[in-house]
């Protein structure tokens, strides 16, 4: 997983405050929009691929360098685009294009940065890249000079495992480690000799040394296998020294790992997390047309919260509870099918949920998007990270494995019950990601290079909205299973931002999950550990709610008022193709952008 990821998938421009000008009624397309800079689109995602391959080294210096060249030549390729004559989908797609190139430099320059603050733990690993990028460029092999730079390597290796073990004091465990006797996890504990605040900026820097060093350490493998064999001279000078150094690569990786990040080996993978800070949480914001603060966000996640919390009050009260909602909650869990059968079970709601649509008319489904999905197993190890559904073209089902010990097998039952998934297989299916992706292939798709999660997983929150508006729940137990997941996408709006703002650890965010929302405590350590493990950006869990209510204004705008119908709406979306739902307004209203087009949509005004 290189920073790249860490970082964030976002894209990035200034943060403007105003209000948006109002924009003129909208007008039901008779097929999807077209833009004049599909192509030009098409060709930066294509050229920005081909030096990903052909720079595969993920740190390096000669990597950024041609990235930067890159990024400021189709920079300069974008001004020169005469933006007044274009239509407003090719104005969509020049502030995007641009916006997103924007965005690649300031995430470079945050790798980067995070990559300088390395050098103590890696002061090898400029010669190594150095190997790298040689053989890139397709340098004549210096056998005898590369067996010296992996002397060199080796030994400078020894020295800084010399200097990690005089300066590292017992490793802190983070969240997710090891297991008390009643099954719980242990709470972290201050390291002794070291300060909570100093442990825990040195576990977050470890992690960036273990992936920059595990990075280097399979290019490395690459390297070898390329010249071994093949170039008989190079097997005799560094079949030896290679071997060496990988072998204190790996013994330097287990040192970071288990002596500062606080990895055992045997237990679950702890929770360290890489929190960005608020400017760039500001930052990334403006990127995703959000215009609002981090502290915005979280009086908004709330008053959301208090609203769930309120309706599932409600429905406590309907099934006999009365006020003790989590009584209800610990009901509705235990109502789950037995092993085995819950493929039938997500079956029968993907097949309930298309009927529910059709029958309302909210969406067109086409018969091939009802006819092609289909279903797989999540294994027992990737539940650790995945406790629930996760969909696309296949559904991905969670439920227990014979492998599973007692507590796990429980658990993920509990966690994936009848009246949780049924609020949630349509999420993953149609007319969530399923419908998602199989019309972004068909209609604009040279917009999936400006994909957000805002857009994609804001669209299959929405749905769960407009569900529950449309009477979907018919039960109390329904209402249960839908609330939970609307105070899920709240709560990761709270713990997401607080962990970034360094306000709270990954454990703290393990406890509120588990006390405030009802998790099972292995999945709440599951959901943390997915959310702040690298592979999902900083903004992703704070994007199903925030881009589902994007959606939800621009609902009211478009359909409470009268100027489209549900499914007009929801085809119009589906047809001008992922991007920022801001963006997507703009082509449903037909507003015309400025090039220097920047946030300015109060979108959760409309829904107060």
């Amino acid at each position: 997983m290189t920073l790249r990821r860490v970082a964030g998938a976002v894209l990035a421009i200034g943060l403007v405050a105003s209000r948006a000008p109002a924009a003129p009624a909208a007008v039901p397309p008779a097929a999807a929009p077209t833009s004049e800079l599909a192509a030009l689109v098409d060709r930066y995602t294509t050229d920005r691929q081909t030096l990903f391959r052909r720079y595969p080294v993920d740190y390096s210096p000669e990597r950024y360098a041609r990235l930067s060249r890159f990024y400021a030549d189709w920079q300069q390729e974008l001004r020169a685009v005469p933006f007044e004559s274009l239509s407003v989908e090719g104005r969509i797609d020049a502030v995007l294009l641009a916006n997103r190139i924007e965005y690649e430099q300031r995430l470079q320059a945050r790798e980067q940065k995070w990559v300088a603050a390395t050098a103590t733990l890696l002061p090898f690993a400029g010669r190594i890249t150095a190997l790298l990028e040689a053989r890139g460029r397709l340098d004549p092999m210096k056998p005898e000079a590369a067996a010296a730079t992996l002397d060199s390597v080796a030994a400078a290796i020894d020295t800084a495992m010399k200097a990690l073990k005089r300066a590292s004091p017992p490793a802190t465990r983070a969240a997710g480690g090891a297991k008390t006797s009643g099954g719980k996890p242990a709470p972290p504990k201050p390291a002794a000799g070291a300060a909570p605040e100093l442990q825990r900026t040195r576990q977050i820097n470890a992690l960036r040394a273990v992936e920059v060093l595990a990075s280097l350490k399979d290019d490395l493998a690459e390297w070898n296998r390329f010249y071994s064999g093949y170039d008989p001279m190079f097997t005799w000078w560094n079949a030896t020294g290679y071997a060496r150094v990988d072998k204190a690569m790996a013994g330097y990786l287990k040192a970071l790992r288990e002596g500062v990040i606080g990895y055992k080996e045997g237990e679950d993978e702890p929770i360290v997390g890489n929190p960005i800070g608020r400017d760039a949480l500001v930052a990334d914001l403006a990127s995703e047309f959000i215009p609002y603060s981090p502290e915005d966000l979280l009086a908004l996640a709330d008053r959301e919260f208090a609203w769930c919390r309120n309706e599932m009050v409600k429905a406590s009260r309907d099934m006999g509870y009365g006020d003790d909602w989590k009584a209800a909650l610990e009901k509705v869990k235990t109502l789950h099918v037995e092993p085995g059968r819950q493929v039938d079970l997500v079956r029968d709601l993907a097949h309930e949920a298309e009927d529910f649509i059709e029958q309302h008319d909210l969406v067109t489904i086409p018969p091939l998007a009802k006819e092609d999905w289909r279903m797989i197993m999540m294994s027992p190890e990737r539940q650790k990270v995945s406790p629930f559904f996760l969909g696309g073209d296949q559904i991905i089902v969670s439920y227990p494995t014979d492998a599973m010990d007692y507590e796990d097998k429980m658990m993920s039952m509990r966690g994936n019950n009848i009246h949780f998934s049924r609020a949630t297989v349509f999420h993953e299916l149609n007319p969530g990601h399923h419908l998602q992706g199989f019309m972004t292939a068909r209609y604009n798709s040279h917009r999936r290079a400006f994909g957000t999660p805002f857009w994609t997983e804001g669209w299959a929150l929405y749905w769960e909205m407009l569900m529950w508006d449309q009477g979907f729940a018919k039960s109390p137990e329904n209402r249960v299973g839908m609330l939970f997941w609307r105070m899920h996408r709240q709560a990761r709006i709270i713990f997401s931002l607080r962990f970034h703002l360094g306000e709270w650890t990954p454990q703290q965010c393990v406890d509120f999950l588990v006390d405030q929302v009802g998790h099972e405590r292995a999945n709440a350590e599951a959901e943390v550990r997915r959310s702040f493990n690298g592979t999902y950006p900083p903004l992703y869990q704070l994007a199903y709610m925030m881009g589902g209510l994007q959606f939800r204004s621009l609902h009211a705008e478009l359909v409470d008022s009268g100027k489209m119908t549900n499914r007009q709406y929801h085809d119009a979306v589906l047809h001008a193709g992922s991007m920022p739902v801001e963006l997507v307004r703009a082509s449903l209203t037909h507003e015309t952008l400025p090039r220097d087009y920047r946030t300015r949509w109060k979108f959760l005004e409309a829904l107060r």
